[in-house]
């Protein structure tokens, strides 16, 4: 598909009497940029690009209607239809284990969570994988925007990605999210023990025709379950977790405490900066102690 979007601005680009250089100058980027795209070579386009293009080159719309695959491409096989279904959705019902789910990410956690897979390749991949994250956040925000209900377990609040600075922004975006009318957080804490989904996350999916679709995922496998009969069984093991996890008001009075922790673990110095500070002390008093020969150094008193 990137090979594809390439030829089509190559032929645009053409078609309208420009070098790579000038249409780089009009989209705002130098014309290596443009050469990668045509290429296909390199980092894909951005959305802001790609629409940029389309505008550039008067392509009515269909550089922008191609972006969506080719940005697809920056993930594993196993994760494009379930993205496909996710786009289509009224309904989405997530647990998530061990992170935010994406559509609740802020960057900076996502940025952190994305630069540890171990299918990345380059930093130009994670950069792809971010803007394609980010940008399929837009549609909780659109008319046709889904209803979203988020379990997430209590080590979810509780791993430090990113930091506390990282952790605080994300816990406040969850409490944002949790303001909306059509999404809803609850907490499932750790004293509920053990539960159906331990291995991994979960989504099921409603779609505009009522069917339903499950998705299931660990760090490095994803499945996507279709079949009505399957589908039921992790509905009903979904339903199981969201009637054990805190009511909504509880969850978010746990968001708050925790994030709390992390205001107060920003001020507790690291463990380097309290070795940095015992050894300053260190030095100074070794100043008023014995020098050379032995005799201690008097310290001065006032003047008489």
């Amino acid at each position: 598909m990137a090979a594809l979007f390439g030829s089509r601005v190559r032929r645009l680009r053409l078609a309208a009497g420009m070098t790579q250089a000038e249409l780089g100058a009009r989209t705002h980027v130098v014309g290596s940029r443009i050469a990668q795209v045509e290429r296909a070579s390199g980092a894909k386009p951005t959305s802001a690009l790609a629409s940029a293009l389309d505008s550039v080159l008067d392509a009515d719309g269909l550089l922008a209607d191609l972006w969506p695959y080719v940005h697809r491409e920056a993930f594993p096989d196993w994760s494009r239809a379930f993205m496909a279904h996710a786009q289509r959705a009224v309904e989405i019902r997530e647990y998530a284990a061990h992170v935010v789910p994406g559509l609740l990410q802020t960057e900076g956690y996502a940025r952190e969570v994305l630069s540890v897979g171990l299918t990345l390749r380059s930093d130009a991949q994670l950069e792809e994988r971010l803007t394609a994250r980010m940008s399929r956040q837009e549609r909780l925000a659109s008319e046709d925007r889904p209803v979203l209900w988020a379990v997430l377990d209590e080590a979810v609040l509780r791993r430090p990605i990113g930091g506390p600075a990282v952790m605080r922004g994300q816990l406040q975006r969850l409490l944002d999210a949790a303001a909306e009318r059509h999404i809803t957080v609850q907490i499932l804490p750790f004293a509920q023990g053990a539960h159906d989904a331990m291995g991994g996350s979960l989504t099921v999916l409603t779609l505009p025709d009522g069917a339903e679709a499950a998705y299931t995922e660990g760090a490095h496998y994803g499945q996507l379950v279709e079949e009505p009969m399957e589908v039921r069984q992790f509905a009903l093991t979904y339903d199981r977790l969201r009637a054990a996890a805190l009511p909504p008001l509880m969850s978010l009075d746990m968001i708050r405490s925790v994030m709390e922790d992390y205001h107060r673990g920003a001020n507790v110095p690291s463990r380097s900066e309290r070795r940095r500070v015992a050894q300053e002390q260190l030095q100074q008093s070794g100043r008023g102690r014995l020098r050379g020969g032995g005799g201690r150094v008097p310290r001065r008193g006032p003047c008489p």
